[in-house]
């Protein structure tokens, strides 16, 4: 079933959620000091073509919250409230309500990256 739900994943949009990771990677990279942020940022553009049967465990860190913090000031809150509503307009059917609860997952990503770590499920 996780194979089915990824092959769909991918071609109904998984794409597109890679692909915003990708660019956030990317404008990050051209600094310097955002090299750590645009690595982070392509580890979870690598979940977003893949998600099903991966979980996402939060480590405490202070380094991971202050990054954090940037994060939210500098993109992290945008991306969140994109797939947020792209959730909740998935969840309005029944059949995508398990690409709806991704777009979740990827929201609650999209808030706290840093310290995260993603696992098989």
């Amino acid at each position: 079933m996780k194979l089915i739900g990824n092959i769909l994943w991918v071609l109904l949009g998984g794409f597109l959620t890679a692909f915003s990771w990708l660019i956030l990677g990317a404008l990050w990279c051209i600094t310097i000091v955002g090299i750590p942020v645009g690595l982070q940022c392509f580890k979870f553009a690598k979940l977003c073509l893949w998600p099903f049967g991966k979980e996402i465990v939060y480590g405490k860190s202070t380094v991971s919250a202050l990054v954090n913090v940037l994060w939210l000031i500098f993109g992290g809150l945008e991306q969140a409230l994109v797939f947020l509503i792209a959730g909740c307009t998935l969840c309005v059917t029944i059949i995508g309500i398990p690409f709806g609860l991704q777009f979740f997952k990827f929201a609650k990503l999209s808030l706290m990256p840093f310290g995260a770590k993603v696992q098989r499920g």
